[in-house]
């Protein structure tokens, strides 16, 4: 399968990390009854979603996930997308821990298959073989249809598609890096080039560097009042005021916030389909899916990826 293969409908994935955490119960329920009404299909999460709260161990977004596709009877519809590899170490790439770890996920995804199983993290101490061999039984067992890759840099990524190709194992054929504009080192030329070249679907994560991107940290009295403010401080680095002056620029021109200027810049990069994003509101839902509706002008396009 190649990576366009799991992108459905609106051009955005969905990302999960907020659920069973952030947004619970009925508010979780109203985003994801809001995304499915407007045309999305694809929800990404992970079995290590929200391990890093106080009480959680990994899977509260999966379940809170299963939970309303069985209650809207919506599973055949969706895309869904999950990842196993941060829960321990190494020993996470062992044939039968991955197979181990995607009856955990279903189980409480409630489903009999993923559309798209990612290795969240590459483990560089294993040999590249090993890893797509493990996955390609995850494949292999039905329970699957398709693998992807989640922090690999290019030389790892292009020898796991040496190996597939040269024993008949199945490929990663998505690719889950950040990828922002004011973070762009986890997928520079090499990768876009590797993963143009073979068909590999980039679905970025941290699309608005952990709200940086919204416009909405722009103080230290700002980055202080929110828990993701540490995180938007860190990627913004020292670029990011000179960023947010030129959307500020283009979203004074077009009329669009600055959350749809950086997904609609996204979306015309090399490679990527679909960015990743969440929402912990309906509200901040539709705020995402504006960027469908924007075209930005081959000039502020040029403007925005020099801004960095």
């Amino acid at each position: 399968m190649s990576g366009t293969d799991f992108i459905a409908g609106l051009p955005l994935v969905l990302g999960g990390n907020v659920f069973g955490w952030t947004c619970k119960g009925d508010e979780a329920f109203a985003v994801l009854d809001a995304f499915y009404e407007a045309g999305g299909r694809m929800i990404d999460t992970a079995d290590v979603y929200s391990a890093w709260v106080p009480g959680h161990k990994g899977g509260e977004s999966e379940t809170v996930l299963g939970e309303w596709m069985a209650s809207r009877g919506v599973r055949a519809d969706m895309r869904i997308h999950t990842k196993t590899g941060m829960l321990g170490g190494s020993e996470l790439y062992e044939p039968a821990r991955v197979l181990q770890s995607l009856d955990a996920s279903l189980e409480r995804l409630q489903s009999d298959h993923i559309d798209l199983y990612y290795a969240h993290k590459d483990y560089p101490e294993l040999e590249i073989g090993a890893i797509v061999d493990a996955f390609d039984g995850a494949v292999q067992s039905g329970k699957t249809k398709g693998i992807g890759a989640s922090n690999f840099d290019a030389a790892r990524l292009g020898a796991s598609l040496d190996h597939a190709e040269t024993t008949g194992a199945t490929p990663f054929t998505a690719l889950q890096n950040e990828y922002n504009l004011v973070a762009r080192s986890a997928y520079g030329s090499e990768l876009q080039a590797l993963a143009t070249s073979k068909g590999i679907a980039m679905l970025p994560f941290f699309g608005l560097a952990s709200g940086y991107l919204t416009g909405k940290y722009r103080t230290e009295e700002d980055f202080a009042q929110s828990m993701r403010g540490g995180r938007a401080r860190e990627l913004a680095g020292s670029n990011g005021p000179q960023v947010l002056a030129v959307m500020d620029e283009v979203a004074a021109e077009s009329g669009a916030s600055l959350s749809a200027i950086a997904l609609a810049w996204l979306v015309r990069q090399p490679g990527i389909p679909a960015p990743i994003a969440s929402a912990r509101t309906v509200e901040q839902l539709h705020e995402l899916l504006e960027f469908t509706r924007v075209e930005l002008s081959e000039v502020q396009l040029a403007r925005l990826t020099a801004a960095a």
